[in-house]
């Protein structure tokens, strides 16, 4: 268990939420295999009916730890393995899962949000894959969850450019399920939640199952292709730029190499 995910059980829905506000609940292997861990359990688990992910604080994750990056290759690939681990668990977990996003939610942590079954974000949220910005590709599974939900284009746009996308923009292209002010975001969430908690599981577990193998039959080759090509990036010129230019806060010079 990581002491930076904090766990709660309250009428049937497991909150599990990210507790490093003081950096934007940035995410390490250890933090994304405690999270595995708990979304593994609650299938198990009779007293948990819907599992909530969120972060606390200005944000829901701004992603891998920058830190534990730097200690390539072995760290990164941990943070990765741990990250794919968490999505397969949210798509095989037999009960809805809800992705909170209070704030930015960026590379892998974007893909775990993204993966979930419903996605309610604040209004001051943003969507962000910024992988090419320090030399590296997505991951986490984005690259098939993200089309399914916005086509190859908008996938495109936020993969390559590393754009970040509203809230607001996010729900109109139909990259999340809801959005709310920031007042009222609490309030949506524990609605919706207790809603599902209420709902036929059954009936539930057979609708998640059915949409997801219409919707993500590809997911695992993804993972698979991502997982191959980030460890290939992680020992590059590019990948040790991004990461330099990053810490000293300057504009990377790639060599494509």
């Amino acid at each position: 268990m990581s002491e930076h995910l904090q766990v709660r059980l309250a009428d049937e829905v497991l909150w599990l939420t990210f507790d490093r506000p003081e950096v934007l609940n940035a995410v390490d292997g250890e933090m994304m295999v405690a999270l595995a861990e708990q979304l593994e359990g609650a299938r198990a688990r009779d007293d948990v009916r819907v599992v909530v992910i969120t972060g606390t604080g200005a944000g829901f994750s701004a992603g891998a730890d920058m830190a534990s990056l730097r200690l390539a290759p072995e760290h990164p690939v941990e943070t990765m393995d741990g990250a794919n681990r968490v999505i397969r668990a949210v798509v095989g977990l037999d009960k809805p899962v809800l992705a909170a996003v209070n704030g930015i939610a960026a590379g892998v942590a974007c893909s775990a949000a993204l993966v979930s079954d419903i996605i309610v974000a604040a209004e001051s949220a943003a969507f962000l894959l910024p992988f090419t910005r320090i030399g590296l590709m997505t991951d986490g599974g984005s690259s098939a969850t993200v089309a399914a939900s916005i086509g190859r284009a908008r996938a495109m746009r936020m993969a390559l450019l590393g754009e970040p996308m509203p809230a607001t923009e996010a729900l109109a292209c139909g990259l999340i399920t809801h959005v709310a002010t920031d007042d009222d975001f609490p309030d949506l969430v524990a609605k919706l939640a207790r809603r599902l908690a209420a709902g036929p599981a059954i009936a539930q577990s057979g609708v998640k199952k059915a949409i997801n193998a219409a919707t993500l039959p590809h997911l695992e080759d993804a993972l698979d292709r991502e997982h191959t090509g980030q460890r290939a990036l992680f020992r590059t010129h590019d990948f040790t730029e991004g990461l330099d230019a990053f810490a000293a806060g300057r504009k990377p010079v790639f060599r494509g190499e």
